[in-house]
């Protein structure tokens, strides 16, 4: 099984979204930006829509 999450449904802290914020614009790929919030794909993916940022689908 793949490695598990701790922070499974954990809320985002401000800190949290102005770096995911900070990277998508950077242009940093999904799963390099989980790897830097210690989040899933799904997770970052989710909140970058609800945030309408792009993020690179690059791996």
């Amino acid at each position: 099984m793949a490695e598990g999450f701790v922070r499974h449904k954990q809320p985002w802290t401000t800190d949290e979204v102005q770096k995911l914020h900070r990277l998508a614009a950077k242009g940093m790929a999904l799963k390099a930006i989980g790897k830097a919030l210690t989040r899933s794909e799904e997770s970052v993916q989710a909140r970058a829509k609800q945030d309408g940022l792009k993020i690179a689908k690059l791996r």
